[in-house]
């Protein structure tokens, strides 16, 4: 699990940018307390899967850890930068070594950067290189690091599942506006998803763009005006999960390579 934790969660960067502290989150169901990649880490574990959760620090994710094993899962956190192509080698070697090949590779890397940009700085001239270079490592050279980590055992085995969590800014481009990340480097990470498709399928696995085309309930997106305003455009983060495992188990006679994912209350984006 690529991104196990929410930049959204209680003490998530998000959260306390869009609020400006940390939030209680003792009234949240745990499956929905870590966004997207802890109902899909809790989603696999509940099926049986030793999960493995990578963050940047450990400690984001102890949290989440601890649920998992309270609910009868197993796992383990590995500290994985996706910045750094040294630590994400050292990362699977770590979990090779402790927990095997991974069966399911869950890519769900998000970032932040270009939200607290002024409105005067909305147009592509007055983007720092450094916040277009982290977009570009989260969204391209990252999942394809992390794709030449699995790809190859996946392949030799015949088996496998290589699943990528994105956005409806991965489907086509789109100016960035105020408040919002520099998303459309995300185009490349739908792309490279399918492109790993033509190249893997015949391999025997599975790889899927997913396109959350929503507020993804959490601490800190819930307690935002317009979830407040409008509770039918949140999407619940355990039933996008149930979807993620679906993927995982169709029957190789008729795999999905993408799925939208929308509320009912909001039209789908293209």
């Amino acid at each position: 699990m690529v991104g196990a934790t929410s930049k959204w969660q209680s003490d998530g960067r998000n959260t306390k940018l869009a609020h400006g502290k940390v939030l209680d989150d003792s009234d949240i169901p745990v499956g929905m307390r870590w966004g997207v990649g802890g109902a899909i880490a809790q989603k696999f574990a509940k099926e049986g899967f030793f999960v493995v959760l990578t963050t940047r620090r450990a400690a984001n994710a102890s949290a989440l850890e601890k649920a998992i094993i309270e609910q009868g899962g197993e796992g383990m956190i590995v500290e994985l930068d996706l910045v750094s192509g040294e630590s994400i080698s050292r990362a699977f070697t770590t979990i090779r070594r402790q927990a095997g090949d991974p069966d399911v590779l869950v890519y769900n890397a998000g970032y932040l950067e270009g939200r607290d940009l002024p409105p005067e700085k909305e147009l592509l001239e007055h983007i720092p290189i450094d916040i277009f270079e982290t977009a570009q490592h989260i969204a391209s050279r990252g999942p394809f690091l992390v794709a030449q980590e699995v790809l190859p055992a996946m392949r030799q085995r015949g088996a496998g599942s290589f699943l990528i969590s994105n956005n409806p800014f991965s489907l086509r481009g789109r100016k960035r506006m105020t408040g919002q990340s520099l998303y459309y480097p995300r185009v490349m990470m739908r792309t490279l998803a399918q492109v790993l498709t033509e190249e893997y399928s015949e391999h025997g696995v599975h790889v899927a763009n997913v396109v959350i085309d929503g507020l993804i309930d959490s601490p800190g997106t819930r307690a935002l005006p317009r979830a407040q305003q409008n509770p039918d455009v949140v999407m619940n983060p355990v039933k996008i999960a149930e979807a993620f495992y679906y993927l995982h188990a169709q029957d190789k006679s008729c795999w999905t390579h993408e799925l939208q994912l929308t509320p009912f209350a909001t039209k789908p984006s293209f």
